[in-house]
């Protein structure tokens, strides 16, 4: 039955075409990655082709792209937020009993 929501898809990435099986749901998020890497190993390569090995442009990009996702997982981090709920709750039960 879980089979029934795989989908087969090809990927263009930068240079290279890739056959991968997927969740019908993550259609379009593998698509918008597939184009964020071939922009961003595009970008590296136009700048430093002849200057770095395409393995050290393939890292340069890997790097960008995984700082992006931690900036933004650091920014949307609600920890301290629940942190912070979590002691008001339990100050306004505690007012509460008195």
């Amino acid at each position: 039955m879980a089979e029934d929501n795989k989908l087969n898809i090809r990927l263009h990435i930068y240079d290279t075409d890739m056959a991968v099986k997927i969740n019908r749901s993550d259609e379009e998020m593998y698509r918008h990655a597939s184009q964020l890497i071939s922009e961003v190993v595009g970008n590296y390569t136009q700048y430093y082709k002849g200057l770095k090995s395409e393995k050290e442009i393939l890292y340069m990009a890997l790097v960008d792209i995984t700082l992006r996702y931690e900036v933004e997982a650091k920014r949307n981090n609600t920890e301290p937020y629940s942190e912070a709920l979590k002691k008001l709750s339990k100050e306004i039960e505690d007012a509460c009993k008195e």
